[in-house]
């Protein structure tokens, strides 16, 4: 009698040792426990160690780190009707345990579904030059909308960015063409007000000449050096006109 008791004894021990181990959790220090009561949220614990009552209690753990997750490609229509494939990168955290769980079923599934038609969205607003070449305006869009519409979650989207905008060939070769017309747009441009400008410094030397013959007389000497000084055996030396005039009064004169 007293075996058996002893043996009841110890079994009940042993049951009772199982039933404390079974209802421990270590909870590191990014994670947090939602815990339920008959059915019921009762409250977030962690971290640490924490005690949860075997078939009354149940627990659900949650990871509070940032959490990184590509999109998949996109096929995206601009503004433009230009199609293009685009696939970004997602960086968010869970900031709310209780409405993580609570709230929708599988956070990370629904995050990612939400960021590609987000993505596809934003981008259709805009056309294809603006894709590439404002990416960083389109991220802090893309990360607004989506943050604003997973905060009912408890889910913060901290960056979104755009990794590869892909293009077509023939739409490739368009820019290159594209570009290289506007280069030689600018190349001309850049040549007329060039000209421009020596024009405008031509007049205004000359209207400073006719003001001042002396300079004028100067001019014709400091030329007449330039010519001497190279191996041309022929010299063509224009004369001013004010020396014809000098040589007409000087006939009539006489």
């Amino acid at each position: 009698m007293g075996f058996g008791f002893d043996i009841g004894f110890s079994g009940l021990f042993f049951l009772l040792i199982l039933l404390v181990i079974s209802s421990l959790r270590i909870l590191r220090e990014y994670q947090r426990g939602v815990v339920f009561m008959l059915g019921r949220f009762w409250k977030v614990k962690g971290p640490g160690l924490i005690i949860i009552i075997p078939g009354i209690q149940q627990m659900v753990r949650v990871d509070l780190r940032t959490l990184v997750f590509d999109v998949p490609e996109q096929d995206v229509i601009s503004r433009d009707n230009v199609s293009v494939k685009v696939n970004a990168v997602v960086y968010f955290r869970v900031v709310d345990p209780e409405r993580a769980i609570i709230q929708v079923e599988d956070y990370l599934a629904a995050t990612s579904q939400l960021a590609q038609t987000t993505l596809r969205a934003v981008l259709g607003k805009h056309e294809l030059d603006e894709m590439l070449a404002e990416r960083e305006r389109l991220n802090q869009d893309i990360q607004q909308v989506l943050d604003a519409q997973t905060d009912t979650w408890g889910i913060k989207v901290s960056n979104v960015e755009i990794k590869h905008v892909d293009i077509n060939e023939s739409m490739v070769r368009a820019i290159a063409k594209q570009a290289e017309a506007e280069r030689e747009r600018r190349a001309k441009i850049i040549h007329a007000e060039g000209e421009l400008q020596a024009s405008e410094k031509l007049l205004q030397a000359a209207q400073m000449l006719a003001q001042q013959p002396e300079a004028m007389q100067l001019r014709y000497m400091q030329t007449l050096s330039a010519i001497a000084g190279d191996k041309s055996s022929t010299i063509v030396f224009p004369l001013p006109v004010d020396i014809f005039s000098s040589l007409q009064k000087s006939g009539g004169k006489s």
